[in-house]
């Protein structure tokens, strides 16, 4: 059966962000070892090049956990496959004629928008974009309008 409303975000993401919304965490949730997963030995090239880019930032950050194998293996498939499209769209253009006159758009154009689109979704799920980066603070820092509001309060 679907639940409603918006998928909640993992624990962790929440401790990074200073849990903006003040909300109970959530102490049941499983808390697997907090250790990098190995690289699949089924990924493309790129895919292992990515894993071994990113996959350390993310254990540092402990949002990469031997349970985020195959979300994480998709990330980095997804970023091989767009990476590929896009240098052949670089290479070859995008659209061709065909045999009859006609111009047509190259698959790799799709290719890349789905994969493009799929890396996106993956990256949201490891606070991976800027917008997903902007909610985090680290070390419970706080945030200047957090710091200017403690002033106007009276705090600190």
């Amino acid at each position: 059966m679907a639940t409603r409303g918006r998928k909640p975000t993992p624990t962790a993401i929440k401790m990074l962000e200073g849990n903006p919304g003040k909300r109970s965490l959530n102490t049941n949730e499983p808390k697997p070892k907090k250790n990098a997963p190995r690289c699949p030995a089924w990924l493309e090239d790129e895919a292992k090049k990515e894993w071994k880019r990113m996959s350390k930032v993310l254990e540092q950050m402990g949002l990469l956990t031997d349970m985020d194998m195959a979300a994480f293996a998709g990330y980095c498939q997804a970023y091989a496959r767009w990476k590929e499209a896009e240098e052949f769209l670089t290479q070859h253009g995008s659209i061709v004629r065909t045999p009859n006159g006609y111009l047509q758009q190259v698959p790799q154009v799709t290719i890349a928008q789905t994969n493009r689109r799929d890396m996106l979704r993956f990256c949201e799920q490891f606070g991976l974009t800027p917008s997903a980066r902007s909610r985090i603070v680290g070390d419970g820092a706080a945030t200047d309008t957090e710091d200017d509001m403690e002033m106007l309060l009276g705090g600190e």
